[in-house]
């Protein structure tokens, strides 16, 4: 990464609220709206903030969901509208952290707290509920465009002009762009899943989903991307 301090466009919290689908209705806490106040970040999430499905989204794991405002304008023009920050239901929009420089197991400082990169996210079906767009979650997946999670180590306050610091740039530079290609479009590179596993920072749900692999079992992304059990 070319710097060590990357700005925070915006902190966003929302609490899970009702959401229209296929003819019936979710929870989700994929609306988020921006707070200008310094708020308290804990191990699970910054106060004032929740996610109604806890099995995917949210934990130490994902305490902190976050999306790379460069990205902003490419889905403005897949949409055909204006985005507010906090569009992809992210915790921190930001500005200079891309998924291919940032690298799983990266530390960063977030006003008094640390925070470390866990994942990229998977994009899920309410994605596609909230813009009226199907094959939103696929796209977003196929692009890369997806985000990442922090597991928090050192809780904190936080304000949206800390800024990100850099502490620690991973040994094994994993990148996220190149966990999502092995996760999404690489399933049969057994060699470079072997690699991401070694990472012991990476997150236990995408530990799960490679060790699966590597024993020949593969778990359909049906529901994720629909929110259709098969």
């Amino acid at each position: 990464m070319k710097d060590f301090r990357y700005e925070i466009v915006s902190i966003n919290t929302g609490k899970p609220k009702p959401l229209p689908y296929q003819n019936k209705e979710v929870s989700s806490g994929i609306f988020k709206t921006p707070v200008t106040e310094p708020l308290f970040l804990s191990e699970v999430n910054f106060d004032g903030d929740g996610q109604a499905d806890l099995v995917h989204h949210g934990g130490r794991d994902k305490a902190v969901c976050v999306y790379p405002h460069e990205h902003y304008s490419h889905w403005e023009n897949v949409l055909n509208t204006a985005l507010e920050f906090g569009a992809f239901g992210e915790n921190l929009t930001t500005r200079g952290l891309l998924e291919d420089e940032v690298c799983i197991g990266d530390i960063f400082q977030l006003g008094e707290a640390t925070v470390q990169v866990s994942q990229p996210r998977q994009p899920c079906y309410k994605l596609s509920a909230r813009y009226g767009a199907p094959d939103m979650p696929l796209q977003i997946q196929e692009t890369g465009f997806t985000g990442f999670y922090f597991r928090v180590l050192k809780e904190g306050m936080v304000s949206q002009t800390d800024g990100l610091t850099l502490v620690t740039r991973h040994p094994q530079g994993i990148t996220l762009s190149f966990a999502n290609r092995i996760m999404h479009q690489g399933k049969d590179r057994f060699e470079d899943m072997k690699k991401i596993l070694e990472v012991a920072e990476l997150s236990e749900s995408w530990k799960a989903t490679f060790l699966k692999r590597l024993k020949g079992h593969e778990d359909s992304n049906r529901e994720r991307l629909t929110g259709q059990i098969e």
